[in-house]
């Protein structure tokens, strides 16, 4: 390990402290004496508060003149709620900076190209660990909106439902487990007031034993209808947020003001094929088991497809064996190959090929 990847990991550890769901990413900083001795850390504490390079260049003071500044996130440029780190940075008189991730939005990007303008020595470190600090933020910046997972369990045949309407189990106990996994990994599940009816979900991530998770991500309802008084969503560890909305982009605007970055997508067809044809699904996971229902509800409504060549295609990413189903992760054709929130599964599944 090198001395910048040392300091870049003291920097992601100060950034772990910062909110996990904010509207801005988490970032740390450390600025380090060109004796080797770390003189100040920062880290970001949420929108509206000093940047982690402001944090850290107070925790320094003067010592900050002449050190170098390891931060996991190129410093902005740009004056937003807080003035840009790139001019705290050259006020303190700091002489170097190592940054790990390139600025993904526009409006904030340019810092390493002030800095160097005005006379401060500028490298772009890659780190692992830094770039998956901010992967779902920065997804969700080059999206303009939340990275959206629509999560299938249903059979051989394409049913979420038997025909008297019972769906409950249609996918295994492992299946179940691995799709908790996810719930926790996400910022919010999001469902329509028909499923919230029809099966009074409690929408959390739970164990196999069902145990809620330390992690619970935000419950979101999207239609008109009331629920009732009694409804499992109604209580549980983290809020729930009804949304008397039927428009995808709004929901997802919403979203992003709750910080979310990442989306489960669990409602029932009508919910699903809303999202899809407002072109806001990233990413499908269907879990395949094999039962055959004949009739039923289908997993997809109706997308209005006319003949075999219009229908949209997807790119299959991943496959896997979980218990006795098959989980495909899929991408619509020509979407860019960057891994959502579900390529970070637990490995407990076994490949096709092992049999």
């Amino acid at each position: 390990m090198t001395s910048t990847d040392h300091y870049l990991d003291r920097a992601v550890a100060r950034a772990r402290l910062g909110p996990a769901r904010d509207r801005n990413p988490r970032v740390g900083c450390v600025l380090v004496a060109p004796d080797g001795e770390i003189v100040g850390e920062g880290h970001h504490r949420g929108a509206g508060t000093p940047h982690a390079e402001v944090a850290a260049i107070a925790a320094a003071g003067g010592r900050a003149r002449g050190a170098t500044a390891y931060v996991t996130l190129e410093p902005c440029a740009h004056h937003g709620r807080t003035p840009p780190c790139t001019q705290a940075l050259l006020e303190a008189g700091v002489a170097a900076v190592v940054y790990a991730v390139p600025e993904p939005t526009a409006s904030a990007t340019g810092g390493a190209a002030r800095l160097t303008r005005a006379g401060v020595a500028v490298e772009q470190h890659p780190h692992a660990a830094s770039y998956a600090l901010v992967a779902d933020w920065a997804r969700a910046a080059a999206l303009g909106r939340p990275h959206v997972t629509w999560k299938i369990a249903g059979s051989l045949d394409g049913r979420v439902a038997a025909a008297d309407g019972t769906s409950r189990w249609i996918s295994s106990p492992e299946s179940r487990a691995d799709a908790h996994a996810l719930r926790a990994r996400v910022d919010a599940i999001v469902v329509g007031t028909g499923t919230a009816l029809a099966d009074d979900p409690a929408l959390t991530a739970r164990t196999p034993e069902g145990h809620e998770l330390a992690t619970q991500p935000l419950r979101v309802v999207v239609g008109r209808r009331e629920l009732p008084a009694g409804a499992r969503l109604r209580g549980g560890p983290s809020p729930v947020l009804h949304l008397r909305t039927h428009d995808p982009r709004e929901v997802l605007r919403v979203l992003v003001e709750h910080g979310a970055r990442t989306v489960l997508l669990e409602g029932g067809p009508t919910l699903a094929g809303a999202f899809w044809a407002a072109g806001c699904v990233d990413e499908v996971l269907s879990y395949v088991a094999p039962v055959l229902l004949g009739s039923g509800a289908p997993a997809v409504p109706d997308l209005g497809v006319g003949t075999l060549a219009d229908a949209p295609r997807l790119r299959l990413v991943d496959v896997a064996r979980v218990g006795p189903d098959v989980r495909l992760r899929l991408v619509p054709a020509g979407a860019a190959s960057e891994p959502g929130p579900a390529s970070l599964l637990p490995t407990t599944t076994r490949s096709l090929q092992e049999d």
